[in-house]
């Protein structure tokens, strides 16, 4: 690990004054990403900006239209417990119980979680020379080696590092907003904005701009998140990646008919990945399997698999099928 300078935040206006004009710089919370990835000498960053003594930005709330407030420095652990998030946006809470470990989730704030970075090995382990991502422009080793872990949509020529977080998959079937600070002022994201595919820049990740800080995540508010589940396959139960996952959400008709539906997945795409044909053609019908089985085969339609992740579009397919018929089952209080 590189030497650093360490400078404190006591609040938002003086975080954003701290970075402005600082190039190599980095805003720190729990640190559950930044440290690990420094350690293995992938960020290198010459001054770090501790923002944990910045008031407000822990709170859990819901706003008088309904919809839910997650302050940036908000710890995983915090929201996934929270009973109001339990009961309106389960699969939110649920994403965030299945991500990581007790001691990680107690540590990882919701900002950090949102800009964590792939596990695609070849990016982080610096050993290997070929990472457009971390050395644009020398190659991509993931192509033709073990790519078991690598993504199989949103990819380019260039890269095919999967994105690893739980929770904005979660996010990004509720639609939710990025509040951000910067010099610039304050700005709203979608959060289907907020990640890039790789395309010709895989370096580029996301579209937060230099010295741009996550103050707070919105998730509104839809009859459909309160009946909603995380499904997530994994190699064993606890403190691992997803192989696949889905965050699936439906509102349902008086004769079971879907009016609303949510499909998002995760352990298959560069980004948190929306499906959205798949979401199309679910409107107007009723959940069975063969409907969910054609709704899982359009959630992959686009898959451009690898020599070891191709098993990932037939157990994608299950486990969007899982999904689906677990939600019909789902009584909703």
């Amino acid at each position: 690990m590189r030497p650093f300078t360490l400078l404190h935040a006591e609040d938002l206006s003086d975080a954003v004054e701290i970075v402005t004009g600082v190039e190599s710089a980095r805003f720190i919370a729990g640190g559950t990403t930044l440290v690990d990835l420094m350690k293995l000498g992938v960020e290198e960053p010459e001054h770090i900006i501790n923002i944990n003594d910045v008031q407000g930005l822990n709170r859990v709330h819901v706003e008088d239209d309904g919809s839910l407030h997650i302050g940036a420095l908000a710890r995983m652990s915090d929201v996934a417990d929270d009973q109001k998030v339990q009961k309106d946006w389960p699969a939110l809470s649920e994403s965030l119980w299945k991500g990581a470990s007790a001691q990680l989730r107690n540590m990882a704030s919701i900002g950090g979680n949102l800009l964590q970075r792939t596990r695609c090995p070849y990016f982080r382990d610096t050993a290997f020379q070929r990472c457009n991502k971390r050395a644009p422009g020398s190659g991509c080793d993931a192509m033709e080696g073990h790519n078991r872990e690598n993504a199989l949509l949103g990819t380019s020529p260039h890269c095919i590092a999967l994105h690893p977080s739980d929770l904005c998959v979660s996010l990004a079937a509720f639609d939710a907003r990025i509040e951000t600070l910067s010099a610039s002022g304050s700005r709203v994201i979608e959060f289907a904005d907020l990640h890039l595919i790789p395309g010709d820049t895989p370096q580029l990740e996301n579209c937060l701009r230099p010295g741009e800080m996550i103050t707070a995540v919105i998730v509104p508010a839809s009859s459909a998140a309160r009946r909603s589940l995380y499904l997530k396959v994994r190699d064993r139960q606890s403190y691992q990646f997803a192989v696949t996952s889905v965050a699936a959400a439906v509102e349902l008709c008086g004769d079971g008919r879907i009016r609303d539906v949510r499909l998002a997945l995760g352990g298959v795409a560069t980004k948190p990945w929306r499906a959205r044909e798949a979401e199309r053609y679910l409107i107007g019908r009723r959940i069975d399997e063969p409907t969910a089985l054609e709704a899982g085969r359009l959630a992959m339609s686009g898959a451009e698999p690898r020599r070891d992740n191709a098993f990932k579009i037939a157990l994608m397919q299950r486990t969007i099928v899982d999904a689906l018929l677990q939600l019909l089952r789902l009584e909703v209080a």
